[in-house]
């Protein structure tokens, strides 16, 4: 059972009413609104002022918010760190589906892995912590160009190494960017052992507190183990917790 203290409560209610009034409300429609007495309101109202939360105007003597909630936001978006956010829901993920996790940033054309989840199977996958690959041939890297401009991705397919690695790996652009909106559309991108033969990955974007990418989750394993079956399943787990991590970031979006 929470503690509720009726101050607090009160007055963090009083911040989101006039969160959604720009031109601020006056004392006597703050209390109707939040429906208590004048006095309360007034009393209350006095200490935010104080504190410098929210402010009077001189010429209407309405109430609106400062800016200092969003200076404390900022604050605190300003010492999120990718890496340490997304561990615990990693960790989740990798206990969910029982398949290895790896965590991502963009470096340029490239991906670097900078976390990995492992999980307790006989085949493991091969790649460390600190590896590059290229954003065209991956699950993380296509998730993470699914949300660029075109002109962006046409730059970084331009000075990217295209290579055939294995029969499924796409060298086309035309092809590539219908794959990108399929991405785009669906959430998530599946590696289809595009990068090895006998591993598909499944990838979902993690954005930051202003709507862009700031990296990608993805759950690689062998196909004889991440079937074709069970993608649509894998995809939803890594959508749910790439969401999860996104909010830890400060993002708001759906």
């Amino acid at each position: 059972m929470i503690d509720v203290v009726q101050s607090v409560d009160r007055t963090l209610s009083i911040l989101e009413l006039l969160s959604n009034y720009d031109e601020g409300l006056g004392v006597t429609e703050i209390g109707v609104m939040v429906n208590l007495h004048k006095s309360t309101v007034h009393r209350l109202l006095g200490t935010l002022i104080y504190k410098g939360f929210v402010i009077q105007d001189a010429s209407t003597n309405k109430y609106k918010l400062s800016l200092k909630l969003y200076e404390l936001g900022c604050k605190r978006i300003a010492n999120v760190d990718i890496f340490k956010s997304s561990k615990p829901y990693t960790e989740r993920l990798m206990k969910t589906v029982n398949e290895v996790v790896h965590l991502v940033i963009r470096d340029e054309n490239d991906i670097v892995y900078i976390d990995k989840v492992e999980a307790d199977n006989t085949i493991r996958m091969a790649s460390t912590i600190g590896r590059r690959s290229p954003l065209y041939r991956t699950s993380v890297g296509k998730v993470i160009l699914a949300y660029l401009p075109d002109k962006e991705i046409e730059s970084v397919w331009e000075n990217s190494k295209i290579e055939k690695m294995t029969e499924y790996t796409i060298t086309d652009l035309e092809v590539f960017k219908r794959n990108l909106k399929e991405v785009e559309e669906k959430g998530y991108a599946v590696d289809n052992e595009e990068n090895e033969l006998g591993v598909r990955c499944i990838g979902a974007p993690v954005f930051n507190h202003t709507g862009s990418v700031e990296g990608a989750i993805s759950v690689s394993g062998p196909t004889i183990r991440v079937t074709r079956d069970r993608i649509e399943e894998i995809a939803n787990e890594v959508k749910k917790y790439a969401h999860l991590i996104s909010n830890e970031l400060g993002y708001r979006g759906d």
